[in-house]
């Protein structure tokens, strides 16, 4: 009959973190798009309402959650 040895490893306590670091590219876009949505606003917020609900949703998240590959 076959045995089985286990050999218990320990975990990695000290794990190693990057650094985060913010792209400036992205951050300067998403300043661009908070300055168009501001600029909707005051110009005509009722007939420019769909586009800046656009904006908003770009600048909430990186894509649009309207964005679909399927589509």
């Amino acid at each position: 009959m076959a045995r089985v040895f286990t050999i218990p490893v320990a975990p990695k306590s000290v794990r190693t973190r990057r650094e985060r670091s913010s792209d400036p590219r992205y951050v300067e876009g998403q300043k661009l798009l908070v300055e168009a949505m501001r600029y909707l606003a005051q110009s005509d917020p009722v007939s420019n309402r769909g586009a800046i609900e656009l904006l908003s949703e770009h600048v909430r998240t990186r894509f649009r959650m309207t964005d679909s590959p399927l589509a």
